[in-house]
């Protein structure tokens, strides 16, 4: 019997170990910055993300915007991109970029919501653009943030401020993250585009359609390794979660035709959050593509939101 005891724990050790390395390779191949073969096509964030009629050029113009730095709780040092409102207006957009992305790609988004009348600040997410880190967070780290984004702001440019949160993919997971926070006064809505619903189910997804792979016990090994690397548990990054603490007026876009972040996952964000809520499905729209399709519609139904809901 001893044989066969010894047998048994060498598989184990055998598994364990496979596991383990399995862990730490879908770790640096989803968690650690880097260039993704996976994203070779364009992806939010991505310079291939922007629109053909691009304003890169107005958002890169040193007369325009200024560059802040702050540091996070847990001693990195953040970076973005202010871009004062031509005529101050007290409110403010703070807009969070995509995965892989950074505050240099944002540049369309940005445009939006400076025509507006909007001070607009694009942080690049730690472990993206100028900030530190050496892991994304796919958005719970970054909630914290953006808590201290806002405060930085609140602070800049007086207590009757008024904020509004976007963000698109990563980003609008971000945002979502960041609802479900003890948020201030000043902030007074949210529009997300294309977010996920927990990095659990939208990494699941990836395995399945990137390796064919089932997300159990892999998903599961690769967040023990994300908690002693990075210090979050891919359970933790839940969006329906913190939507069902929200109280700020949301407004959720999402192309039916997105296969990077399934469309399916539209419904269970609105679903999740009892604060006044409004849906923009766009017909046809890829993933991080709703604005690419109708810039002007796009451009409306967000101007059209805000005045409903970001009130002085």
């Amino acid at each position: 019997m001893k044989w066969f005891w010894r047998i048994g724990v060498g598989v184990v050790l055998l598994v364990v170990i496979g596991l383990g390395f399995a862990g730490n390779y879908f770790y640096n191949y989803a968690v650690v910055p880097s260039e993704k073969d996976f994203l070779a096509g364009g992806t939010p964030g991505t310079d291939e993300a922007q629109s053909k009629d691009s304003n890169e050029a107005w958002f890169k113009d040193s007369n325009n915007r200024q560059m802040l730095t702050m540091t996070s709780q847990d001693g990195l040092r953040l970076s973005a991109i202010y871009l004062p409102a031509e005529t101050a207006a007290g409110k403010t957009a703070i807009i969070a970029h995509g995965y892989m992305g950074n505050a240099e790609t944002m540049a369309d988004y940005a445009k939006i919501y400076h025509d507006l009348g909007y001070n607009v600040l694009v942080p690049d997410a730690r472990g993206h653009g100028e900030s530190q880190g050496d892991y994304i967070g796919f958005g719970w780290p970054e909630r914290k943030d953006y808590l201290q984004w806002i405060n930085q702001i609140i602070d800049r440019n007086g207590s009757q401020e008024t904020i509004t949160l976007y963000g698109i993919s990563m980003g609008a997971a971000t945002v979502m993250m960041t609802s479900g926070e003890e948020l201030p006064e000043n902030v007074t809505s949210i529009i997300e585009d294309c977010g996920y619903t927990s990095v659990n189910e939208e990494l699941g997804y990836q395995l399945d359609q990137l390796f064919d792979l089932p997300a159990f016990p892999l998903m599961n090994v690769t967040s023990l390794v994300t908690k002693l690397r990075a210090g979050y548990w891919f359970g933790e990054a839940d969006a329906v979660k913190q939507l069902a603490k929200n109280t700020r007026p949301i407004f959720f876009i999402h192309g039916d035709a997105d296969t990077f972040v399934p469309y399916e996952m539209l419904d269970t964000l609105y679903n999740a959050t009892t604060a006044p809520k409004e849906k923009w499905i766009v017909a046809g729209a890829e993933h991080a593509k709703s604005y690419q399709m109708d810039p002007e519609a796009y451009k409306e139904r967000i101007a059209a939101f805000l005045t409903t809901y970001d009130h002085q």
